[in-house]
């Protein structure tokens, strides 16, 4: 697949991009490695073989759910301006 400079400028339009006009030439070559190198990766047999999440058979590290903090919360409620049944009241503002 191959872009015009239209298409470029265009796609660059609707992306919200500013490429200047001598740079359109560029980012169409650029553009066009990519498709080539995508339709190369499409090319490639994968049947038989399962979808990884990723590129490595890693195991995460887990560790014991604890908690490391301490409850401050009424500390915090006092001194703020306005709170009630352990919930903050903020003025409304939307209506």
């Amino acid at each position: 697949m191959s872009l015009s400079n239209v298409q470029v400028s265009h796609l660059a339009r609707l992306a919200r991009l500013s490429i200047q006009e001598d740079r359109v030439d560029v980012t169409r070559e650029q553009l066009d490695s990519i498709f080539i190198l995508i339709e190369q990766m499409q090319a490639v047999n994968t049947t038989g073989i399962e979808p990884m999440s990723h590129p490595q058979e890693l195991a995460a590290r887990l560790r014991e759910d604890v908690v490391t903090e301490t409850d401050c919360h009424v500390a915090f409620q006092a001194i703020a301006p306005h709170a009630e049944a352990g919930l903050y009241l903020v003025p409304k503002v939307i209506e």
